[in-house]
């Protein structure tokens, strides 16, 4: 029987006989696709080639491609570990043609490589072909059904529908039919029963498409009509973890050795053997596959967060948490210990695992211990919830308390459901999907974006001149017009263009069209990158769009920019010396207005790093470093040279690195000439974003000027402060000794004060049915004193006392109720007392059955408050 590592290189060893360049996996995460925040498919990394905006380098590629589909319109992650054949993280072996062969290759070489090579029965195989769409005017694919004839009887040729058999990049763009290769892993006697044809396409899990060959032959326009593709392409998918199952004989991708050793880890950890209960083998079949998932976002970049694809990686690392804590009993964090199986299982294939092992532990036990921390406050929230709903005599949780747990806590309905049946109650399922639906139109509608066809201007492909000019003439090759937020915009194309677009952290240039005809000039507010388009924005069209432009870049602000981009890699380098070569570039931004750098290294930085860090940058700056810049350098040459790849990134065969001295990066931003034009360098802040990623946030130039003046004027202002004093070190710490001094004072003063009013309470107390009963209402007292004085009492007279005080503190009244052990055994709760007491002082609290606290803002119903609490006695 083949491994997984054997079939995955089979596949790569196939398409090379056939003369494809075999490519890299491209990042999971995606940086600079605004459609897109994680690779779905493999033609992701191709789009810029396939809508044309990249000239095609290899005709015939091929890869196994690491995928992500949770969101948007490939959302697989409610399913995954509930069947047998979704998953988050996959991974997808394709082929493409970029207007080379087409139909009758790809469907020749699948045949070939699936019976020839991997030997699979080809009795057992079905292949669905289109069968048009009338009101798209679009006929059956006669074409690719009559290849498929050569290999198959008709009666195994199915015809398909437009939802399973013509694919589409999204509402526009490159399109075409698709013939789906199916395979049946019944058994003979299920076989017999009921025929395959059947069960195609019907969500069978023994049943099951294992290979979509996509011939993209039309251009979907905004408008839903459809053009020719001047050049037909080939795209195929192929999921890896469906084709190990077929290959290796078993009935789910779970049972598979892609699967199996994390799962018997798992099982190690927990204590529970796969395959005897469905429910904790649904929750490990969960954890194996989003443990994949989360390791390799990490590696690629992507750390959980609370914003955009880090927070959809949280929620996969929280689910998988969250199905440990209910049917494995996994209390405590575990996930993080399936990385070395991991690792056994794919690091051959992917090195970046073995690279990031210490990292990837780190950030999931981190994140693990912190879910699990606000799964417990969670807990105790509902467990709450339950005391007071039972207590008005309602079983039923109102959907949005359930949703608020869902959102805030990480608890999945189905758990919260689990803990409201052991104790008797319900959920209110229709409002906890209210919640979730307003939840759902709130994003869909910040997200919102309607964007119209482009209108070509002129023929042509665009260039950016922007590393050598900030000025030049250019023609609109394009438009469209976008609405987002119920503003319109539009975005522009240049035949050349010194604006450069927004990628790699660095923001994207503004400045000025102006027509060169007339005195016509437009603001370009920004520049974006889109399919590795450079689009300008501006509010307005100009009034001739088929004539010459004048483009000029706001200079002050790119050197700004620049100043700051090249600082961080000055940076970086001095980071890597002062702390060690362990520290690797994990994410940046960089500005006009500041840079931010986040780096791997586990511990804070002390102020004497900082200081070292800053020295040796500004220490570059006074040499006045010249720049050396090299456009076109082979990858492995650059890597040689010193400089380093980052994890995450996607990168071409030949690289552009710039150089200013010993520092060397692989870089595709702008950068200033020399490094003395940067002028000074000051670290602002550093802190923590992630277990063992810092960040760093810096500034250059003018805005240290700035920053130093603020300094001053801050000294200065202390320095009037103290007596215009020249010593304000010493000062200082006069102050703070007198300060210490006189809080000394004060404590001996208040436990003075606390004697005398705790002897004021004995002296006042009242016996009522053999218990001491004492009550009081004082002003300008610290409930802190009070709450010392009950317990003082409560240990003096054995318990058997009943306590209630009023105090006024900053114009603000407080309640405090001790009750001794007898009266809690007879029932009496101080917590459900005061709660009732405190609405005399428009107020709220609770606390234990023996003592509770409350606070409120009507100071008049003190008195009132005292009263309910003696009647309640």
């Amino acid at each position: 029987m083949m491994t997984s590592k054997e079939i995955r290189q089979s596949f790569i060893d196939f398409f090379v006989s056939k003369n494809h360049r075999i490519v890299p996996s491209a990042p999971m995460v995606i940086k600079d696709d605004p459609t897109l925040m994680f690779t779905n498919a493999g033609m992701n990394q191709f789009k810029d080639v396939i809508l044309g905006n990249t000239p095609i380098k290899y005709p015939r590629i091929a890869d196994s491609q690491k995928c992500l589909r949770v969101s948007g319109k490939h959302n697989d992650l409610e399913e995954v570990g509930h069947d047998t054949y979704h998953h988050t993280m996959f991974e997808m072996l394709g082929n493409w043609s970029f207007g080379d062969y087409f139909k009758e290759e790809a469907i020749e070489w699948a045949w070939e490589y699936l019976t020839d090579v991997l030997k699979l029965d080809k009795e057992r195989l079905y292949a669905t072909i289109f069968e048009g769409d009338k009101s798209e005017g679009l006929e059956r694919d006669d074409e690719a059904a009559a290849h498929w004839e050569k290999y198959l009887p008709i009666d195994r040729i199915i015809n398909g529908n437009k939802d399973d058999n013509f694919w589409e990049m999204g509402d526009t763009g490159p399109c075409g039919p698709c013939s789906e290769i199916h395979i049946d892993l019944r058994s003979n006697e299920e076989r017999d029963k009921v025929c395959a044809l059947t069960l195609v396409n019907q969500d069978h899990p023994q049943v099951i498409e294992i290979w979509n060959l996509v011939f993209m032959q039309y251009n979907r326009k905004a408008d839903g009509s459809l053009d020719g593709l001047p050049a037909k392409v080939i795209d195929t998918g192929m999921g890896f973890e469906r084709l190990c199952m077929a290959v290796q004989g078993k009935l789910s991708n779970y049972d598979t050795d892609v699967f199996q050793p994390i799962i018997k880890k798992i099982g190690e950890i927990s204590g529970f053997s796969y395959g005897k209960d469905e429910k904790k083998d649904i929750a490990m079949r969960v954890i194996a596959d989003h443990v994949r998932t989360i390791s390799f976002s990490i590696t690629d970049g992507q750390l959980p967060s609370n914003a955009k694809a880090g927070y959809v990686i949280r929620r996969i690392l929280r689910r998988a948490v969250r199905y440990g804590y209910t049917f494995l009993n996994m209390h405590m964090g575990f996930m993080y210990q399936l990385l070395p199986v991991l690792i056994e299982v794919m690091g051959d294939a992917y090195p970046e695992l073995i690279a990031q092992k210490t990292l990837i532990e780190k950030v999931i036990k981190e994140e693990e211990e912190s879910f699990l921390r606000t799964l417990e406050t969670g807990i105790g929230l509902l467990e709450k919830q339950m005391e007071q709903h039972k207590k008005d005599g309602n079983l039923t949780l109102e959907g949005a308390t359930a949703f608020q747990l869902n959102d805030t806590f990480g608890f999945p309905l189905d758990l919260t459901e689990l803990i409201l049946r052991e104790n008797g109650m319900t959920v209110d399922h229709e409002g906890f999907k209210a919640e979730m639906q307003k939840q759902k139109d709130r994003a869909r509608n910040a997200a919102a974006v309607e964007t119209g066809d482009w209108t070509k201007v002129h023929d042509g492909e665009p260039v950016f001149v922007g590393y050598d000019f900030t000025e030049t003439d250019a023609e609109i090759l394009r438009y469209r017009k976008v609405k987002q937020k119920n503003k319109e915009f539009y975005q522009l194309v240049f035949s050349q263009t010194p604006f450069y677009a927004e990628q790699g952290g660095q923001v994207g240039d503004s400045g000025w069209m102006t027509c060169t005809d007339s005195d016509e000039k437009i603001e370009i507010f920004d520049t974006k990158r889109e399919n590795n388009l450079a689009i300008h924005l501006v509010m307005k069209l100009p009034k001739d769009i088929t004539t010459t432009f004048t483009l000029n870049i706001n200079k002050e602000r790119r050197t700004a920019i620049e100043s700051n981009h090249t600082a961080t890699h000055l940076m970086h380098e001095a980071l890597r010396e002062v702390l060690g070569k362990h520290v690797e570039q994990k994410g940046s931004f960089v500005s006009d207005q500041v840079l931010r750098f986040d780096f791997s290294h586990f511990q804070k930085m002390n102020d004497e790093e900082i200081r070292q860090v800053e020295q040796l940058v500004n220490n570059k700056i006074r040499e006045n470093i010249s720049i050396e810049e090299d456009r076109s350098v082979p990858i492995q040459t650059a890597k040689d040279m010193g400089a380093m790849a980052l994890f995450g990134e996607k990168y071409d065969e030949e690289v552009r690195t710039i150089r200013f001295g010993s520092s060397i990066e692989l870089c595709g931003g702008t950068h200033i000439s020399s490094t003395g034009h940067i002028g000074l360098f000051r670290i602002v802040s550093e802190s923590a974003i992630a277990a063992g990623i810092r960040r760093i946030e810096a500034i250059t130039g003018k805005a240290c000027d700035e920053y130093i003046y603020k300094k001053e004027d801050m000294l200065s202002q202390m320095r009037e402060l103290l007596n215009n004093t020249q010593d304000i070190e010493g000062a200082l710490q006069r102050l703070i000794a007198e300060n210490e001094e006189m809080k000394k004072t004060v404590h001996e003063f208040e436990l003075e004060k606390a004697k005398s009013l705790k002897q004021s309470f004995i002296s006042s107390k009242e016996v009522k049915d053999g218990v001491n009963v004492f009550s009081a209402i004082f002003t300008d007292v610290s409930p802190d004193i009070i709450k010392n004085i009950a317990f003082q009492l409560k240990g003096e007279f054995n318990d058997n006392l009943f306590f209630v005080a009023g105090t006024i503190a900053n114009n603000k009244p407080n309640l405090t109720v001790m009750i001794g052990d007898d009266l809690v055994k007879k029932g009496l709760n101080a917590g459900n007392i005061i709660r009732q007491a405190a609405k005399h002082i428009q107020g709220g609290g609770g606390g234990q059955p023996h003592f509770a606290t409350a606070g409120g803002k009507n100071s008049d119903g003190l008195q009132q408050a005292v009263g309910e609490v003696l009647n309640a006695f």
